[in-house]
């Protein structure tokens, strides 16, 4: 049977693949096969990624099942194909998904699930990936390539799947940006929320001089985690509570960055002074 085109595997010595050793079987011709299977002279599209050529390629095959008889190159990928090859590749390859506006994405609906419970749909990694085909596949015409899916604005695409009142309230409970004492408005870091940790504002410290509370999103329900960086953009003080912070933590820091920094502001009392994203200079 070795000099056999196809054989009907009676018993196998060992697991079925490549180094499994036929015990029993029988020849099996072409002819037979097409008689059994008549379906099979039917040219089927197929459409896979390939690693090697780094996009998706397309053949005819004869087959029945994963048993291919024939195959002939694809000049034309049918679409409804090439989509579905383009989303097993995603699942495949999930770091092509998830950059980094997508994650601050998915942080900001963390954060609205752990407050605000099921009412808000579920952006985990295994959700988002079994749900391809509904929030991304409509948007995937003329893609071929995955380096194609990475320029597409794919947290818009997941902000559509919710209901235009839903995305308002989205913006509004999480917003991208918080304006800040000196009036600039800074952008909120949603990552840590993925792991059940506040949302991160990053700022000079003087900048938020005269600030008395602790900034919030989720309708006051969440108290952001403040980063008070230095002149250099160094952190000088992690906290969510500002007041605590002015009254025993800011006279140590004014203590040792004022010479450090002599020519940004470091008052007495930072709670009277005004913020500013200058030097004593300009401000």
């Amino acid at each position: 049977m070795a000099h056999q085109a196809y054989v009907v595997a009676v018993a196998l010595n060992g697991a079925a693949g490549d180094q499994a050793r036929i015990i029993s079987g029988e020849p099996l011709s072409l002819e037979s096969l097409l008689s059994l299977y008549p379906g099979i002279r039917q040219w089927q599209p197929r459409v896979a990624w390939s690693q090697e050529q780094g996009r998706l390629m397309g053949e005819e095959v004869q087959a029945h099942g994963s048993l291919v008889i024939a195959k002939r190159p694809l000049a034309d990928l049918p679409e409804e194909a090439v989509k579905e090859a383009l989303l097993n590749a995603l699942r495949q390859r999930p770091e092509q998904l998830f950059g980094d506006n997508l994650q601050q994405l998915r942080g900001r609906m963390a954060l609205l699930r752990e407050y605000q419970g099921d009412e808000w749909p579920d952006w985990s990694k295994p959700a988002l990936l079994a749900s391809l085909e509904s929030w991304l596949a409509p948007y995937l015409i003329g893609i071929k390539r995955l380096s194609q899916i990475e320029k597409l604005p794919l947290e818009r695409y997941l902000l559509n799947s919710l209901t235009w009142e839903a995305q308002n309230e989205f913006e509004r409970l999480t917003p991208l940006a918080l304006e800040v004492p000196s009036g600039k408005r800074v952008g909120l870091d949603y990552l840590p929320c993925l792991s059940q940790r506040p949302p991160v504002l990053a700022l000079k410290l003087q900048e938020a001089f005269g600030c008395r509370v602790t900034p919030t999103v989720i309708d006051g329900a969440v108290a952001v985690m403040i980063h008070l960086l230095s002149p250099a953009r160094r952190p000088l003080q992690v906290t969510q509570d500002l007041v605590s912070f002015w009254q025993k933590g800011y006279p140590e820091v004014r203590k040792e960055m004022r010479g450090r920094y002599p020519k940004h502001p470091w008052p007495e009392d930072p709670l009277t002074a005004p913020a500013t994203a200058h030097t004593k200079r300009k401000a």
